[in-house]
């Protein structure tokens, strides 16, 4: 059964920085890609970064101030956001799709609030 778990600060002031944390365990026999995504009630999930192979993609809203890596022998994932905005406010996903599969975590708070 394959598990994604996030960690992270919870708030953080504006302007500061953060990064997240998503650890994968179970059997993976390809991942295609992975990365994250956030939601805040009552908007639509929305792709933040993606990595796939060598190749990183952002959501507009935050590619200038965003970086997305991957350590494959810990089977982790991580995002690193700064000069962060009220606006990232929301519940950050880590996601993994394999195959025809997605896989979610549960998801981590993230305040950005003075």
């Amino acid at each position: 059964q394959v598990q994604l778990l996030e960690s992270g600060v919870g708030l953080v002031k504006p302007g500061g920085s953060l990064t997240l944390s998503c650890v994968v365990s179970g059997s993976i026999v390809n991942i295609h890609a992975i990365g994250w995504s956030r939601q805040v009630p009552g908007k639509q999930r929305e792709v933040v970064a993606t990595i796939s192979g060598d190749l990183a993609t952002y959501a507009d809203s935050v590619k200038t101030r965003s970086t997305i890596f991957r350590d494959k022998l810990k089977n982790m994932v991580y995002l690193q956001m700064d000069n962060l905005k009220p606006e990232d406010t929301a519940v950050y996903y880590c996601r993994l799709l394999s195959g025809v599969n997605v896989y979610w975590g549960q998801g981590t708070q993230v305040t950005v609030s003075s």
